[in-house]
């Protein structure tokens, strides 16, 4: 084969790649920039508003700053709600019982209620049995939604860094390409590989 002709291949094939590594940055920061829009818009329209404490006298450094510089303001990222739902929603839930207990105490409370509707203590009970349900549902349900914001947001962010590699990558396939060209024109015409 002359080494022109594959010399040729060779630099078409890198315009080639490269043009596909810049559409690939393209669409990875077009997904990266939605998702980072959707979870900010979905967040800021709860107005939840980040605590300035988690409330866990035994929380780490790091927690502790997060929520001290967080401190007050509404959540708008996938960040926040994570250290939220894992750090606040979760410490709190974490010192009650699990919604399968809590139903089942409910469940349990309520029936005794039922056998004895005079009995104003079997009463109060239920209630309380039943609001702990509540409870429990409410934070568990919270706390998997922001959850899924942050796992959605994440993947934002892996869409742009993954856009930033695209990008470089298809930087230095034209780089390349641009030299093979150059390097096309200094080859013999009878040069071989």
């Amino acid at each position: 084969m002359k080494r022109r002709t594959f010399d040729k291949i060779v630099t078409f094939v890198g315009f080639g790649l490269s043009v596909f590594l810049f559409i690939a940055a393209g669409l990875l920061n077009w997904g990266a920039t939605f998702a980072d829009g959707a979870v900010k818009s979905q967040l800021e329209a709860q107005q939840i508003s980040m605590p300035a404490s988690n409330g866990d006298p035994d929380v780490d450094a790091v927690t502790e700053a997060f929520f001290a510089a967080n401190g007050e303001k509404i959540m708008t990222n996938g960040k926040q709600a994570q250290m939220y739902a894992d750090h606040y929603i979760g410490f709190h839930l974490s010192k009650m019982p699990t919604y399968a207990a809590a139903s089942g105490a409910s469940r349990a409370a309520a029936g005794a209620a039922a056998a004895e509707p005079a009995n104003a203590e079997l009463q109060v009970a239920a209630a309380k049995a039943s609001a702990t349900v509540e409870t429990v549902f409410k934070g568990e349900s919270l706390r998997g939604m922001l959850l899924n914001a942050y796992a959605f947001w994440q993947l934002g962010q892996i869409a742009l860094i993954s856009a930033g590699v695209a990008l470089v990558g298809g930087i230095l396939m034209l780089l390349l390409s641009i030299a093979g060209l150059i390097h096309l024109r200094r080859t013999p015409m009878d040069a071989t590989i």
